[in-house]
């Protein structure tokens, strides 16, 4: 019997769908959310596990543990209200 997995790790509905050049795709809730790198840069150059560990403790905060990273779905949708806070090592 073949087993198969899931992408990412979902604590509620919120996952990674999919990683490109340009940023991530994250579906939550039926919505789906882009963060292009150029606003989100600690998911660039990362490993592939950090990105898809994607938890969501709240409807609409997301955290990805591996990489300490906390964002709303504000924030995602609207990144020019909220400058960047961190900078990327």
């Amino acid at each position: 019997m073949a087993e198969s997995f899931a992408l990412g790790t979902s604590t509620s509905g919120a996952e990674v769908t999919h990683v490109s050049s340009q940023g991530v795709w994250l579906l939550a809730r039926e919505k789906e959310l882009f963060l292009p790198y150029e606003q989100f840069p600690w998911f660039k150059d990362v490993p592939l596990a950090a990105i898809l560990k994607v938890e969501e403790p709240r409807q609409g905060h997301f955290y990805w543990p591996d990489l300490d990273v906390d964002l709303t779905e504000e924030i995602i949708e609207h990144p020019e209200r909220f400058p960047l806070k961190s900078r990327v090592k």
